[in-house]
């Protein structure tokens, strides 16, 4: 099983990349967003969730682990493979993803090539009793706490969720009022500030 790849850019085609490793080139498939950050000839690593089939093995590429936990989460729901997952990551990065299955935001979902309204409303509903991605989506950095009912994000909105919890209220609805909070702000907010929007958000 290949976890990622280091090596030298050989190639970049419209929904593949090649990637050489030791005088070895893999042939990775990867989103829209991954390969633009490849350059031929420039040295990546792409983080690789491995497909084996009867007939073939595929390698998907990801600039992120975090990326790849939920390429592979997105495919438990029933419905989506591994276009389709791409898809999903290529219209949303993580921690829009994150906010969509908090807010259960169907219209997010359905930006996404090959998602219509029927896979949408089952991705926003199923992936938030779900919880988040598992796996070694902490690698490098602090590992990102998980619930039952939603997943939780990073440095602030992470703080303003457990604050949100330490109060009393439960964490699915915590991580959607931090969720909400978020976008009325530019720039990411600092935790005090998203906690008073998020109280603001509970109480409506």
């Amino acid at each position: 099983m290949i976890g990622s790849l280091s090596g030298v850019v050989a190639a970049v085609g419209e929904d593949t990349a090649l990637i050489e490793v030791g005088g070895v080139g893999y042939v990775v498939q990867a989103g829209g967003r991954t390969l633009a950050r490849l350059q031929v000839g420039a040295p990546a690593r792409v983080y690789v969730e491995t497909h084996v089939r009867e007939d073939a093995i595929r390698l998907f590429g990801f600039a992120s682990e975090e990326e790849r936990a939920w390429f592979a989460h997105l495919q438990t729901i029933p419905g989506v493979g591994a276009k389709v997952a791409l898809g999903i990551l290529d219209a949303m990065p993580p921690e829009a993803l994150t906010d969509a299955i908090a807010l259960q935001d169907k219209a997010a979902f359905a930006r996404a090539n090959g998602v219509g309204p029927k896979l949408a409303a089952r991705l926003a509903t199923e992936l938030t009793g779900k919880g988040g991605p598992k796996g070694f989506i902490g690698l490098g950095a602090p590992p990102r706490a998980a619930s039952a009912g939603a997943p939780a994000a990073n440095g602030a909105r992470a703080e303003a969720v457990s604050a949100l919890v330490n109060l009393g209220i439960d964490q699915s609805s915590a991580a959607r009022a931090v969720a909400s909070a978020a976008k009325q702000f530019e720039a990411d907010a600092p935790a005090p500030e998203l906690i008073r929007a998020a109280l603001k958000e509970v109480s409506r």
